[in-house]
């Protein structure tokens, strides 16, 4: 397997996790894999990236325009921010969570509408679920991190068991039970949807 995943949200959505399980699963699967220190603004509200590259043998953590065969996406504008690093065939998947960048709070500028179809008319394969609501219902909406990984999991190319422990060996005790329940209705949504 050879997979270069991006993920990009903003500071405090838990990105960083993300990057860890994601990390875990990779070894616990025997592959090498590197991953990037968090690029940009890491504390609350800034725009984040971080890069997770997987295969037998891996280099460098950058993933550069056009390489990503996944974008996980924590929130729909980051998405957009970072389609041009997604490869021709490539998926995004995205929570429709949006958060308002400064211009937009200063109001300089408007949230844009529509971000999901404008990508889809592109002939993008998007995504796009409320990842927080997920993770709402299955306890706890600050789950909806590991909630999205669940959502992800088929394009992401980890045995789903495997993927399941590095939550489990990732997550803080006192939060596991909440978000393996949080990744396991992912888990079901993304295949209700695909057999929709």
């Amino acid at each position: 397997m050879k997979k270069n995943i991006m993920i990009v949200g903003v500071g405090g959505q838990g990105t960083l996790l993300a990057s860890k399980i994601l990390g875990r699963a990779a070894m616990d699967s025997g592959l090498d894999v590197k991953v990037s220190e968090v690029h940009g603004m890491s504390q609350r509200g800034g725009s984040v990236v971080t890069y997770v590259r997987v295969g037998d043998e891996v280099y460098s953590p950058v993933i550069g325009r056009g390489d990503a065969d996944v974008i996980l996406s924590f929130e729909i504008l980051e998405a957009a921010r970072w389609l041009p690093h997604l490869k021709p065939g490539g998926t995004i998947v995205t929570s429709t969570q949006e958060i308002n960048p400064m211009p937009v709070i200063t109001g300089a500028a408007e949230y844009p509408e529509g971000l999901a179809d404008d990508m889809k008319a592109l002939g993008v394969d998007v995504r796009a679920y409320d990842a927080p609501a997920i993770a709402a219902a299955a306890g706890s909406a600050r789950a909806s991190n590991v909630a999205l990984i669940g959502l992800a999991a088929d394009v992401l190319g980890f045995d789903l068991a495997v993927l399941r422990d590095a939550v489990a060996a990732c997550v803080p005790q006192k939060a596991l039970d909440v978000n393996l329940c949080a990744f396991d209705a992912a888990i079901a949504r993304a295949a209700e949807n695909k057999n929709a």
